[in-house]
């Protein structure tokens, strides 16, 4: 049994439908329970709640404050590889994108690694393309230079077998982020045309076996702006979740909402959704789950991340750089090596204060290693 049997007794149609029949009444009954249901999901994400923003932005900052306090939790990613073996349209690593290729070595992670630790983080996400010699061995190899230096270790890559990542997670890994991308098959397909990624099925069911391999956090998302039907996405990867925490109920869980950026093969940036409607998101996904993380990364502006910090987010990435060895080596590859284009430069320093402007504890890491050792 995985979340395939379940998707497939989904009608996108149906919850479509529903989302935009929804009436004000509905809304306001959302609104008013102490613990709402899927359909009250829907009707927070349906297009009359966008009236009830301001009711829905207060709702979701006191539920926040309630379950996490003050903490705004602080990531790095480090690209260690850009080799894809996939052809997705939307991607700056697309096989068919002529760009030069680079996997670090372990020399080059180490170089890595000591120019992260010197802006301050201890919780790392580590990134790759999706090609098959870049797999459970070279993170094996990786982990073992990483995990002395870091308290949290994520890992964003091809989907493994379940054996895969329970040897990772014996090794030091903390969470997996696994993206649908999108959970429309039709719309999958179009933007998926050529490698392991057009497999929509195997991908689906990742998290499942992220689940049963006994790794501590699962990381789901989809990318706004492949599909135009933003709202059905949503419910459907809240859906996803809601099977997952009761399938795997000691597994924490969190969830990205990426917008589609330019990359420097595709320049397409339409993410059907306004900043507007982005806001209703995060806070629609706060009111319908307390204790889901919900991560905010620096493909959006400063501006609007320092807004919709206190709003819902728990976690921001900080000083990325999307191409493998971008804060020690080959600044002079960058622009060609980058997956895509980030939108929030900042400095470290920069970010930290906004998060405190905000009346927020900026925390760059996730807990002590040592409390997990002993236990």
């Amino acid at each position: 049994m995985t979340y395939l049997n379940e998707f497939n007794k989904i009608s996108w149609d149906d919850i479509k439908l529903d989302i935009n029949a929804t009436t004000r009444q509905q809304v306001l009954i959302a609104l008013n329970k102490k613990k709402p249901d899927f359909n009250d999901f829907l009707a927070l994400l349906s297009p009359v709640a966008s009236d009830f923003l301001a009711i829905m932005v207060n709702k979701s900052l006191e539920i926040t404050r309630k379950r996490f306090g003050s903490v705004m939790q602080m990531f790095i990613p480090l690209y260690l590889s850009n080799k894809c073996s996939n052809i997705c349209t939307y991607c700056g690593y697309s096989l068919n994108n002529k760009v030069p290729r680079k996997s670090l070595n372990i020399e080059e992670i180490k170089q890595e690694v000591d120019a992260i630790k010197k802006m301050g983080f201890d919780h790392i996400l580590l990134v790759t393309g999706e090609a098959g010699n870049i797999g459970t061995d070279y993170f094996a190899k990786a982990l073992e230079v990483i995990k002395p230096h870091f308290s949290h270790i994520s890992l964003e890559s091809q989907p493994l077998a379940e054996a895969e990542y329970a040897r990772l997670k014996q090794l030091g890994l903390d969470a997996v982020f696994v993206y649908q991308e999108s959970y429309n098959q039709h719309c999958y397909k179009s933007y998926h045309l050529y490698g392991k990624k057009t497999n929509f099925n195997y991908r689906l069911e990742t998290p499942d076996r992220i689940g049963k391999s006994g790794v501590d956090k699962i990381g789901l998302g989809f990318l706004i702006g492949l599909s135009d039907q933003w709202r059905t996405e949503a419910a459907i990867m809240a859906n996803h979740l809601d099977y997952l925490e009761k399938s795997y109920w000691k597994c924490r869980y969190s969830i990205s909402l990426p917008r589609l950026r330019p990359t420097k093969a595709n320049q397409t940036s339409n993410s059907y959704i306004t900043n507007k409607q982005l806001l209703q998101l995060i806070c629609a996904y706060r009111i319908y789950n307390n204790t889901v993380e919900i991560s905010l990364s620096t493909r959006e502006s400063p501006e609007l991340r320092d807004f919709l910090l206190p709003l819902g987010v728990t976690s921001i990435s900080a000083c990325s750089k999307t191409s493998p060895g971008g804060y020690a080596q080959n600044k002079n590859d960058k622009a060609n090596l980058e997956q895509f284009t980030i939108s929030d430069d900042r400095s470290i320093n920069d970010i930290m204060q906004s998060i405190k402007k905000a009346g927020l504890d900026p925390v760059k890491k996730d807990w002590d290693y040592f409390y997990t050792a002993s236990n």
